[in-house]
């Protein structure tokens, strides 16, 4: 069975939560593995040198890398899951669509709020790199608020790998200061998200 490595609070836990879910509803046994990514734990850089997380070590002993990579992965590995789509389909490129967004838009919006010091050394300029965050980020909720209205999850009436990945993003606004009372449909969806099992399970394994 697959080994996870997570870091609590971190991005891992898109596919920390669809692990849990394949571990309650379909059989997988995988490992779970937490590490602590800002005291340079030594699990993590012996087994992926770049030390960051997710990680998921498969019964081959390969290797993947990235939620891009091991979201689709995971839920191609139980279909039945319904967690993914049909190769060929729409469904399955507008899956890929949010992962690819989520990814590289969104994901990379937050570090600037929560990390101004990679852009710049000089604290004096970190309240004005958190402000451009939030403006930019509010922006992209703009159009995830237009994308939400009217659906259940993010392609439709379906939690699927997507969900795993956009959820950890939205209900963790607050973190960031970033308000959404001009977001309902937004609001609505993490709340739908932080109230499934295998939010709640990953969310409590994560404080631990």
């Amino acid at each position: 069975m697959p080994t996870l490595y997570y870091a609590p609070g971190a991005c891992s836990f898109a596919s920390h939560v669809i692990l849990r879910t394949l571990e309650a509803n379909h059989g997988l046994k995988p490992e779970l593995i937490s590490v602590k990514l800002r005291q340079e734990d030594p699990t993590i850089h012996q087994v992926n040198p770049l030390g960051r997380v997710p990680t998921l070590k498969l019964d081959t002993g390969e290797l993947l890398t990235e939620n891009g990579a091991i979201l689709p992965y995971l839920g191609d590995l139980v279909p039945e899951a319904g967690l993914f789509a049909p190769a060929g389909t729409v469904e399955r490129a507008r899956i890929q669509e949010w992962i690819g967004f989520i990814n590289s838009d969104i994901h990379y919006a937050f570090r600037p709020i929560g990390r101004p010091e990679f852009y710049n050394v000089n604290t004096e300029t970190h309240d004005v790199i958190r402000n451009q965050g939030r403006a930019h980020l509010t922006k992209l909720l703009n159009h995830i608020e237009k994308k939400l209205t009217n659906l259940t999850w993010a392609v439709g009436e379906r939690f699927t790998i997507a969900d795993a990945y956009l959820g950890y993003f939205l209900r963790n606004l607050a973190r960031v200061n970033i308000p959404t009372d001009q977001f309902p449909a937004i609001n609505s969806y993490a709340a739908r998200y932080s109230a499934l099992p295998a939010v709640i399970a990953a969310t409590e394994a994560e404080k631990t």
